[in-house]
């Protein structure tokens, strides 16, 4: 079986070279780069073959939230760990999860809490604590709410026409209304009273809130 191809992105060399040693000594793993910048890192992934890339928290300028985000808006098949967070603050972790991260490597892990986690990044499974694990439940049990009173609130019998849905796309894209008559090749006036139609059908008092309500809108 092949190596686990890992690019190490910490932003002190030295504490890089230190990872490059643990890690080579083991036969399953073998460390195709170690870098120290956002820009590096993003180069190296562009020209080479990384199945795991492990990148510290604390990169400058969130380097670590943006190097995900640029793995996953690419479409890369690299998993991301990020390296360094602290248990504590929940909410920033969250923050990676949803960025597109495979697995966190906390700031107290053990080795053997870094190595099983390679492994598993590169089955396509996570490790996470259970503090994270439970924070990440109320956030989905959050959401699930927020989506049900959108259901419940649209109470099923909404019904726009398909100039008014088609506004209301137009609106989701932060189009202005005279931007969207430009589009549409109509009067400003017809988008105004397309928008009002919209607000008070969505019983929404404006159009953020009417964009929010988009995805569950029927045709």
């Amino acid at each position: 079986m092949d190596p686990i191809k890992v690019l190490l992105v910490i932003e002190v060399r030295l504490i890089g070279n230190i990872f490059a040693s643990v890690l080579e000594d083991e036969p399953d793993i073998k460390v195709v780069g170690c870098v120290a910048t956002l820009e590096e890192a993003l180069a190296f992934i562009q020209t080479r073959e990384v199945n795991v890339a492990l990148i510290s928290a604390d990169l400058p300028d969130q380097g670590a939230l943006r190097f995900i985000q640029a793995v996953m808006d690419r479409g890369l098949p690299t998993k991301v760990l990020a390296l360094g967070l602290s248990e504590d603050n929940k909410n920033e972790a969250l923050r990676y999860i949803e960025a597109g991260a495979c697995g966190l490597i906390l700031k107290d892990s053990s080795v053997n809490e870094l190595l099983d986690a390679l492994r598993l990044a590169q089955k396509g499974e996570a490790q996470i604590s259970g503090r994270i694990a439970g924070a990440l439940m109320e956030r989905l049990f959050y959401f699930a709410r927020m989506f049900s009173a959108v259901e419940n609130k649209l109470d099923g019998d909404v019904r726009l026409t398909s100039r008014e849905f088609e506004v209301l796309q137009f609106i989701g894209e932060g189009l202005t209304n005279q931007e969207i008559a430009a589009r549409l090749v109509v009067e400003v006036g017809t988008v105004k009273n397309h928008v009002h139609s919209i607000l008070e059908k969505l019983n929404v008092n404006n159009r953020e809130e009417a964009a929010s309500y988009l995805a569950f809108i029927k045709k």
